[in-house]
């Protein structure tokens, strides 16, 4: 594969809808081209993962809502296939949001690095994003940072997929 965006959110709390961040890695032919990171102000608004990514209520009271954050993702990504590291829980929440807001949701092909992971390397001490991009040669320095999350998923999809 070596034409896809990569794609990671980060939630406040355990609603899926609360998206607090979004990072999106473009790559192009093989070779990262482009990339994007926003705060969201979450729906609900109140914070229970402060202590995973660092971002608190005050980093988002000011920050735009999905709509307008995705309406600024929507041409980068027109075309792609998506990639997360636990595609279950990315696309569960581009979902949510999107029912949230009554957007169209139009369908988005996506595919999971963590999934590929398991069958590259079965034996891996565990197969979080942080190991497993060790394992394909990228150094993750911000994990938990949306846009840091994202570009060491794109190394792994061009490792893996």
């Amino acid at each position: 594969m070596k034409n896809f965006a990569a794609i990671d959110f980060e939630t406040a709390n355990k609603e899926y809808t609360s998206v607090c961040s979004v990072g999106v890695v473009i790559v192009r032919d093989g070779e990262i081209v482009d990339s994007f990171y926003s705060l969201i102000h979450p729906e609900p608004n109140y914070y229970v993962f402060t202590y995973i990514h660092g971002l608190t209520e005050s980093d988002t009271d000011n920050a735009p809502l999905f709509p307008e954050v995705w309406k600024q993702i929507e041409p980068l990504i027109e075309g792609l296939p998506l990639v997360a590291h636990n595609k279950a829980f990315d696309e569960t929440c581009l979902k949510s949001v999107f029912r949230l807001y009554g957007m169209d949701y139009p369908d988005y092909e996506f595919h999971c690095t963590c999934v590929a992971s398991r069958r590259v390397f079965p034996d891996a001490a565990n197969h979080r994003l942080n190991t497993i991009s060790a394992l394909c040669g990228y150094n993750l320095e911000n994990h938990h940072h949306a846009l840091a999350d994202a570009e060491a998923c794109a190394a792994i999809a061009l490792y893996l997929l």
